[in-house]
């Protein structure tokens, strides 16, 4: 029997809205792919926590959910893969099941072989080499898609990292990274001796990427690397850094997607930046989903290649809900194409074309709500997932149950999505939630006044007791 053949966008769409083949989202929330269901029949999410009580048709969360301290996403998700209510619903729902995730590791890759599951992500080896931020940087240079100006070396003393810099002409005021981390974790601002020894137990025998610090506005891009060219998605800003959202200095906490968010002409060099890149990674052996940052040099306008998530990603939510998604399919679809029986044809260059031009009319936000306060509480009452009204004195109410924001119409109504809820802790750094909405939560540097209405409405509809004495790791949501 022939493979089936897809010869545009409208067999595409047709063949995900009859399709039989079960597709499982794996993660500590089903957020990443969140209204993947409504485009892809047998899309289902498995999630540890789970946002909606029961009340998702398409979320299974097992009843058996044990305080365990997990220090990882991978954790979460293979302690998902192994539980037997998990594996008891994937075996009544039939068929050999499809299952991606956020993050993954060999575990997660021997856990699918052992059940029989078939993994739809690159392997992890690959992954994690080209997770290096020292790695990425490389290929760029390789392809054509500069980073900052930087240098890459090691340091075990302040005078060896200003030596360093000085040797590559980057000055003083320097921004390190480390290979591997979270946002905002692994990225440490140093201008002088006092900072170096802040950071120095972090940096200190590790591969670095030393960067001049520039003034700089970052935006975010997912894409899809195919067979036939890498599909650039939306671009948006980072909201990072807020401490009214993280307590990590440079942390990412939303996004805001947006027309002016790049101009005609960096747009241009950012996705030609982002092509020649996936490009290059196609050559490592990488297809499918990824999300890379860029970097704008306010003073200078130069566009310059940030870091790379080889993976689906925290933008992955606003990516999905655009006027291009909705114009042809989601990006996320074209992965899935990668990884299914099937012969697909696609024009990427119209397709990027057209998706250029949409994103002149759209106008999304996403706040990443985590707990800034240094302290541990266990939580009474928790805001309820679903959509909310910004009333005109500023308050925020609760309106109806849904599962998704892609209903989400005007800026006075957001779709908040819980993390912890109540029973669960509250700690710094800890997710609490995702607000979507639309219009701007970010100007000139600073929050809007909506965004702030939104963060203080969603904060005022918790309730929590302080814990004393907890000693034992506390469980991780990893939302990103």
């Amino acid at each position: 029997m022939s493979r089936r053949r897809l010869d545009n966008i409208s067999e595409i769409r047709t063949f995900f809205r009859t399709n039989e083949q079960p597709i499982y989202f794996f993660g500590p929330t089903a957020f990443n792919l969140l209204g993947i269901d409504r485009w892809v029949r047998n899309f289902h999410y498995v999630a540890y926590y789970d946002s909606w009580d029961g009340g998702h048709p398409r979320v299974f969360a097992p009843t058996n959910r044990p305080e365990i301290g997990f220090e990882s996403s991978e954790q979460i998700v293979n302690y998902l893969l192994r539980d037997p209510e998990v594996q008891a619903y994937l075996k009544h729902r039939g068929g050999t099941p499809m299952v991606a995730m956020v993050f993954f590791d060999e575990e997660t890759e021997e856990i699918c072989r052992e059940l029989g599951y078939t993994l739809i992500l690159p392997p992890d080896s690959l992954r994690r080499s080209l997770d290096s931020k020292i790695v990425t940087t490389q290929l760029g240079n390789e392809a054509g898609a500069p980073s900052v100006p930087n240098v890459l070396g090691r340091a075990d003393s302040w005078p060896e990292l200003l030596a360093l810099a000085t040797e590559a002409g980057l000055g003083s005021d320097l921004v390190v990274q480390t290979p591997y981390g979270d946002s905002g974790k692994t990225t440490f601002f140093i201008t002088s001796e006092q900072d170096w020894d802040e950071y120095c137990d972090d940096i200190v025998g590790q591969d670095l990427k030393v960067m001049k610090r520039i003034n700089h506005l970052a935006a975010a891009v997912e894409a899809c690397i195919t067979a036939h060219g890498t599909v650039v998605g939306p671009f948006m800003t980072d909201l990072t850094g807020y401490p009214e959202l993280t307590p990590y200095q440079g942390g990412w906490c939303g996004n805001d997607l947006f027309p002016e968010a790049l101009s005609s002409s960096q747009r241009a060099r950012a996705i030609s930046y982002v092509q020649r890149m996936g490009d290059r990674l196609g050559q490592e052996g990488y297809k499918g989903f990824l999300e890379i940052d860029v970097l704008i040099d306010t003073d200078t306008d130069e566009v310059y290649l940030g870091e790379i998530n080889p993976r689906i990603s925290g933008a992955s939510s606003m990516t999905n809900v655009t006027a291009g998604a909705y114009a042809d399919v989601p990006l996320f679809l074209f992965h899935l194409l990668e990884y299914m029986d099937v012969d697909y044809t696609i024009d990427v260059e119209e397709i990027n074309e057209r998706w250029r031009e949409l994103a002149a009319v759209d106008v999304w936000a996403q706040l990443i709500m985590k707990e800034p306060v240094d302290s541990v509480e266990r939580i009474l009452v928790a805001p309820r997932t679903g959509s909310y009204t910004l009333q005109s004195d500023g308050t925020l109410v609760f309106s109806h149950m849904t599962n998704d924001w892609h209903d989400v119409t005007d800026e006075d109504e957001a779709f908040f999505l819980r993390v912890y809820g109540p029973g669960d802790y509250r700690f710094r750094g800890a997710d609490l939630g995702i607000l979507v909405t639309k219009g701007r939560m970010q100007r000139g540097g600073e929050l809007t006044d909506r965004c702030r209405q939104y963060i203080a409405g969603i904060a005022g509809m918790y309730r929590s007791e302080p814990v004393p004495d907890v000693t034992a790791p506390l469980p991780v949501a990893y939302v990103k």
